[in-house]
């Protein structure tokens, strides 16, 4: 598999996002037009991330479980929900304050992320695993061309880089199984892969790629043999799935879920993969699925499900974006915030569910670079 050429060069990149001042209030990212109940229900969504804000810069809700308290993940889900509706750390109003910050707490010099041993920077060491890690990389690489200085910026990229490598380094740990091979799961030298872990991995890998890091092609190409093998269909004699109405499992062999699904979608689509077998196979599965806020991982799932169907452009994007709007509207909260309904996100606590609902219903904006392409 090749890579597509990126999608935005490092001097345009900068300027892309130096484009995303924010905008007067009652006017929306596109073109200036009036806000819309979308535009007006992210802005409150952007008050509750920056009130959300503790001492040390974290965004962190005290309602949570204690164990999804991890302060760098939900403070780099907190991150890129202001970015993609266009704020900036640099801005001169109390967002760009706020996100100014939290990168400053991502960036601080404790020495706390290494526990792994070697160069690295292990964003898991809170409780957020390779979760946390990975989501940690994602917002370090996305926020790269959006330091206040000279020094930030330096700081970005040298600890993104230190994540990736951990990321590098962690994928080549013994798998127990061969269907498990360019994979991640909780720990760096975990033994087996899953889904869930993996597409984090990935999408930081394929942003700092982006960002002009050092990503081995050969890196991509493992985790994307993965995805497919996480696809749940029999094969044919050249390997290529039979079924193309069916969707990623949890692990591979595994039936699909609306969570990892959408997940695999979209991580194949920015990968390049945008017209393999697996990705139209899981367009259509969701397609035909009544989405509900009552699925598992509801949060989760919709953020790679509104932001994976778009890519397929004219309807199929038009309806994922209503489906993705008339559930998640009506779901906030007076405070602005959104909360879990069910299972395991139900306790994830306010920050999580808020930011990940804002990346999924900022879609339209197009601002973070990991979506334009």
């Amino acid at each position: 598999m090749s890579l597509p050429a990126l999608s935005i060069s490092q001097l345009t990149r900068r300027q892309a996002l130096l484009g995303m001042a924010a905008l007067p209030l009652g006017l929306s990212a596109a073109a200036g037009k009036p806000k819309d109940k979308v535009d007006i229900a992210l802005d409150r969504g952007a008050r509750f991330i920056v009130n959300s804000q503790e001492a040390d810069g974290s965004f962190t809700d005290p309602k949570a479980r204690e164990a999804a308290r991890n302060g760098y993940a939900l403070t780099a889900l907190g991150l890129m929900a202001l970015a993609s509706i266009g704020h900036q750390p640099g801005d001169p109003n109390r967002e760009g304050t706020a996100m100014k910050r939290a990168l400053g707490f991502m960036l601080r010099n404790d020495r706390r992320r290494n526990s792994r041993g070697g160069p690295y920077e292990y964003y898991g060491s809170d409780g957020g695993r390779m979760y946390g890690h990975g989501i940690a990389t994602l917002c370090l690489s996305e926020l790269m061309g959006m330091g206040v200085d000279r020094d930030q910026e330096r700081l970005l990229r040298k600890y993104t880089t230190k994540a990736v490598d951990l990321i590098l380094v962690s994928q080549k740990a013994r798998k127990d199984n061969p269907a498990h091979r360019g994979g991640w799961r909780y720990d760096p030298t975990s033994g087996d892969s899953d889904l869930s872990v993996t597409v984090w991995q990935v999408m930081a890998l394929r942003s700092a790629k982006n960002a002009g890091i050092n990503v081995p092609k050969e890196a991509i190409d493992m985790a994307v043999r993965y995805l497919k093998r996480s696809y749940y269909s029999p094969r044919d004699a050249r390997g290529r799935p039979v079924n193309l109405n069916s969707g990623c499992g949890y692990m591979p062999n595994q039936p699909p879920r609306y969570s990892t699904t959408a997940a695999g979608l979209l991580s194949l689509q920015v990968c390049g993969e945008y017209d393999a077998l697996e990705v139209i196979g899981s367009v259509n599965w969701l397609k035909r699925r009544a989405v509900s806020k009552r699925e598992q991982w509801f949060y989760y799932g919709t953020y790679y499900y509104s932001q994976g169907m778009q890519k397929r452009k004219g309807d199929t994007s038009r309806n994922a974006r209503d489906t993705t709007e008339k559930l998640l509207l009506p779901m906030q909260s007076v405070d602005g915030s959104w909360t879990g309904v069910n299972g395991m996100e139900q306790g994830a606590g306010r920050v999580y569910a808020t930011s990940l609902a804002m990346l999924s219903l900022s879609v339209k904006y197009h601002f973070l670079p990991i979506y334009q392409h």
